[in-house]
């Protein structure tokens, strides 16, 4: 319970203030409310033991849906389902490690974060028509490595989770993450908002690429034959307890890309009236 509070912790803050947040910008609506639905489309990385260091190395393709409840000019709450792949290996990423290791995974990221306007900006608008802005939130998303042949590796265990190597036992394929990042709104006419978005996720887990603790086998009693095992240590060459991944550092990935919007006004004609959107 302890581990959980303290792995958790922070999310809980997270979680907290968004809902506080939220709950605030609520109670102080202004006639300005509207709702954006749109589709998402751009890039995913991640940064972790097989990339800890280099931004946007083996890029892969993302897209999604979103839906922006603007509350006025300046502050709207927003929910989005992102999915990317994220992919690392020991030849093209940052390591410095003689570990050989690789893994793919899809993530199917689903977030809640409060977004605020430096200016005033409403989609449809010629006067507040651009603006830079920022976010921040919460995240559940899950996830689901695999060897670049095709080897789904949680189930295997290649740190020991099957045997109870060290007290370890299987972790899971879903965790927390906290979403911060910038970008920019434009509007494109009347209905349509086109939005830049640059985001960073924040995870709870350090097993989105399968490595996090020690190797659990003798390098060379590897059995060959064995695609768990092998999968563990592929240059066969370590000892149990010797260092595979740092589980100081839990893994972040990232989403980068552009959105594109179609207002829903959902104030009355007489409402809309009194705003200027010219």
């Amino acid at each position: 319970m302890k581990e959980i509070i303290r792995k958790y912790g922070l999310w809980q803050l997270a979680l907290k203030a968004t809902v506080l947040i939220s709950f605030i910008l609520l109670t102080h609506i202004s006639n300005a409310q509207t709702l954006e639905i749109g589709g998402f489309g751009g890039t995913s990385y991640y940064l972790g033991e097989l990339n800890p260091a280099l931004p946007y190395n083996q890029t892969q393709l993302a897209y999604g849906a979103l839906a922006r409840y603007n509350l006025n000019s300046r502050w709207a709450i927003k929910f989005s389902y992102y999915r990317g792949k994220v992919k690392g290996s020991d030849i093209t990423g940052s390591s410095t490690m003689d570990r050989d290791l690789d893994f793919i995974s899809n993530i199917n990221d689903f977030s809640l974060v409060t977004e605020f306007n430096f200016w005033e900006y409403f989609t449809g608008s010629k006067k507040s028509y651009f603006t830079p802005f920022i976010f921040g939130g919460i995240s559940y998303f899950t996830y689901k490595p695999t060897s670049f042949s095709g080897v789904d590796l949680q189930p295997i265990g290649t740190e020991g989770q099957n045997v109870g190597f060290s007290g370890r036992s299987p972790y899971n394929q879903y965790s927390f993450a906290i979403p911060f990042g910038f970008g920019f709104k434009y509007r494109l006419n009347e209905r349509l908002g086109l939005t830049f978005e640059w985001g960073m996720r924040k995870t709870f887990t350090d097993y989105i690429d399968d490595i996090s603790t020690t190797y659990y086998l003798t390098g060379s009693d590897i059995n060959p034959d064995n695609t768990g095992e092998i999968l563990s240590d592929p240059t066969m060459s370590h000892d149990p307890y010797m260092q595979r991944g740092d589980d100081q550092t839990n893994d972040w990935y990232n989403y980068t890309g552009i959105t594109i919007t179609y207002k829903f006004d959902l104030r009355n004609k007489k409402e809309c009236n009194n705003l200027d959107w010219k």
